[in-house]
C-alpha cells in the first residue's frame, strides 16, 4: 500500500531583503506560513529508485536526477546508508516556479515520506539539516509550520501561530513564471528595514515583500491580481516569494468565495486554509 504526504504550499507573509552576500545569495527576513493543500507525494517500496510525475502541472517536468524529489531521495539514501529503493509518484497540483515553494515543498514531503517508508526514525531537524544544501526554502518546508526565517531563509525560529492558523487563504497565479535569480539580481541593494518582532500577525501586516515591485515590473499582471484582490477587502493581500503567485487572507470562506468569483478565468487559483 502506498504512503502519501502533502507538499504544503508555502507563502511568505512578509519578505524583507536585507543584504547581498559575497556568495551570490541574499540575507533575508521572512515570515513563513503554510497552506493545508499542495502537491501530493506517494511512494511504495521497490528495488530501485524511480519517479513518476502526473497532475495538472506535471507536463514537461523531468523525472530524473535533476528533480528535487530524486535529489532528496538520493541524499537520504547516502546519509543513512539505505539499500532499499522506492517507487515515488508526484501529483503536481501547484504551478511551477510560482513563489509558493513547489519544488522545495515536494522535496520536504519526499523526506517525510521516505523517513516513514524506510523506517529511518529521523527527526524533522535532522531532515532539514540534510536537505538544506538543496534549497533555502526546504528546511522551512520540512517543518511546514509558521516561522521566522533569516540568513538565506534556512535559520528558523518557530512562532506562535494562534493568530495565523486556520485563516482562509486564496492563492492566485497568472500562469506566467518569473525567474527568482533575475528578480534577486535586480534588487536595488537598499535595506528597507527588519521584520517586526513580537506578534506574528502584527508583523505580517506591518511587513512587505521587497521583491514584489521588481517582479511586477517584469510581470505586470501581478499588479492586476493584487488590485483585483484588494477590491474584496481581504485582511491581507501580497505577493509570495519571488512571484508570480499572490495570496489574500480572509476572515471567512464566504468572503473568499466572493473574491474568487471576480478573478480572471485564465488565472489559476486555489482556496484553502492556513495550517
Amino acid at each position: 500500500m502506498d504512503n502519501s504526504e502533502i507538499a504544503f504550499a508555502k507563502i511568505n507573509l512578509a519578505l524583507h531583503v536585507r543584504k547581498r552576500r559575497e556568495d551570490g545569495y541574499h540575507d533575508i527576513e521572512t515570515l513563513f506560513a503554510f497552506v493545508q493543500d499542495g502537491d501530493v507525494l506517494s511512494a511504495c517500496l521497490a528495488n530501485a529508485l524511480s519517479l513518476e510525475i502526473d497532475g495538472p502541472f506535471g507536463i514537461g517536468l523531468q523525472a530524473d536526477d535533476s528533480n528535487l524529489v530524486l535529489k532528496t531521495a538520493l541524499s537520504l539514501k547516502a546519509h543513512f546508508g539505505v539499500t532499499q529503493g522506492a517507487a515515488i509518484r508526484l501529483d503536481k497540483r501547484l504551478p511551477v516556479a510560482s513563489g509558493i515553494g513547489g519544488g522545495s515543498a515536494d522535496a520536504a514531503a519526499t523526506a517525510r515520506l521516505l523517513n516513514q517508508l524506510w523506517g529511518l526514525g529521523a527527526a524533522e531537524q535532522e531532515l532539514a539539516d540534510i536537505l538544506s544544501p538543496l534549497g533555502a526554502d526546504i528546511p522551512a518546508c520540512v517543518f511546514s509550520r509558521p516561522s521566522f526565517g533569516s540568513g538565506t531563509g534556512t535559520a528558523l525560529a518557530f512562532l506562535d501561530d494562534s493568530n495565523i492558523a486556520a485563516r482562509h487563504v486564496l492563492l492566485v497565479n497568472p500562469l506566467q513564471s518569473v525567474s527568482t535569480a533575475a528578480i534577486f539580481k535586480a534588487w536595488s541593494g537598499v535595506d528597507g528595514g527588519a521584520v517586526d518582532c513580537g506578534d506574528m500577525w502584527d508583523a505580517a501586516i506591518a511587513g512587505r515583500n521587497d521583491l514584489a515591485p521588481i517582479a511586477a515590473a517584469i510581470c505586470p499582471v501581478i499588479t492586476d491580481i493584487l488590485d483585483r484582490l484588494s477590491l474584496s477587502n481581504p485582511v491581507l493581500a501580497r505577493m509570495s516569494g519571488s512571484g508570480a503567485t499572490c495570496f489574500a487572507l480572509f476572515d471567512d470562506a464566504e468572503a473568499l468565495g466572493s473574491a474568487r468569483a471576480t478573478l480572471d478565468p485564465d488565472w489559476w487559483s486555489m482556496a484553502s486554509t492556513l495550517r
